[in-house]
């Protein structure tokens, strides 16, 4: 019975060493993506790309709450836009179809979503 005990005993410890290096490792992956966070107009918006019928190169970009700072809105969407295609083909450079520089009144927004259009345009 004590040979039994023993066995296991290693075993136990490496399992909860291992469980507190995993809980170490997702715990400093949250603090490394807050602290690469970007505020606009003293703002943080939470924003998301996505592409447009199946067109990598075509995509729309959400950004919330725009009710925090349109200003700042506008300028979150314009750069998860350059992630976006940097990301893709490698290029900042954006056409826009609906975008950040167009007037107040002529903005798209739904809720307390500002949503944005546009294409990768390569260099």
């Amino acid at each position: 019975m004590m040979t039994t005990s023993m066995t296991t005993f290693p075993l136990r410890n490496a399992r909860m060493t291992g469980a507190l290096l995993i809980a170490a490792l997702a715990l400093s992956a949250c603090a490394e993506r807050k602290a690469d966070r970007v505020a606009f107009d003293g703002q943080f918006f939470r924003s998301n790309a996505s592409k447009v019928d199946k067109q990598r190169n075509q995509f729309e970009i959400s950004v919330s709450p725009v009710s925090a700072s349109l200003e700042g809105a506008r300028e979150a969407g314009r750069y998860e836009a350059t992630r976006y295609c940097i990301g893709i083909f490698g290029s900042s450079n954006v056409d826009w179809i609906e975008g950040p520089d167009a007037e107040d009144g002529t903005l798209r927004i739904s809720g307390d979503k500002l949503l944005l259009r546009g294409t990768c345009a390569p260099e």
